[in-house]
């Protein structure tokens, strides 16, 4: 008798700790998870360096930008390290517009387009609506979701974007820093962009 009980004891425990250890192994670690859920509207404030090609000469720049995204409506403000306003960017749907200062504004559907004729470097506008919150069109035309072990992605366009750092989001991550580059082309010069977002609003 004693033996069967010691035997029906052990089978529990055993049952148990199978059980426990089924838990830990399913449950999901901090650096695997994926970003927060995309919002339709964003605000967020960062830092940005360029390196590009213009006239087959190397060329850099450093500066600040807001950026303002409500449904369908985005508004970017480009500035220098020193706070005076380089360019406004105002997207709608079907018509962008920016303006530089001392300039008139100049419109244009494509905003990418625009912002590479106006700017004399290629700001992608239309992926950054998805770059700055961890998610981007793939090569492949599928979603990317980013992770902080799963954060490089070449985009359906020809960049190469790397989640290089994450800051926390009510609980999931959000990017900290994107490294992101483009080859070149027959149409455009290479170019590598650097973004830190320094600051997020809820």
């Amino acid at each position: 008798m004693t033996l069967f009980l010691a035997r029906k004891n052990f089978l529990v425990l055993a049952c148990a700790c199978a059980l426990l250890a089924g838990c830990v192994t399913t449950a999901v670690p901090p650096s695997a998870q994926p970003v927060a859920p995309y919002r339709d509207s964003v605000e967020l404030a960062g830092r940005l360096m360029v390196n590009y090609q213009r006239d087959d000469k190397p060329e850099s720049l450093s500066g600040k930008f807001v950026w303002q995204q409500r449904g369908e409506r985005v508004d970017v403000s480009l500035a220098s390290p020193l706070g005076s306003t380089i360019a406004t960017i105002a997207v709608a749907p079907g018509l962008a517009t920016l303006t530089q200062a001392g300039q008139a504004p100049r419109a244009a559907a494509d905003v990418d387009a625009l912002s590479a004729q106006a700017l004399g470097w290629p700001l992608p506008v239309s992926g950054l609506r998805d770059w700055l919150q961890g998610y981007a069109v793939g090569a492949d035309g599928g979603r990317f979701v980013a992770s902080p072990l799963h954060a490089s992605v070449t985009t359906r366009d020809g960049w190469r974007l790397n989640f290089v750092s994450w800051q926390d989001g009510a609980g999931a991550p959000r990017p900290k820093r994107i490294d992101a580059e483009r080859a070149a082309s027959l149409d455009s010069a290479a170019v590598a962009i650097r973004i830190v977002i320094v600051e997020e609003q809820p």
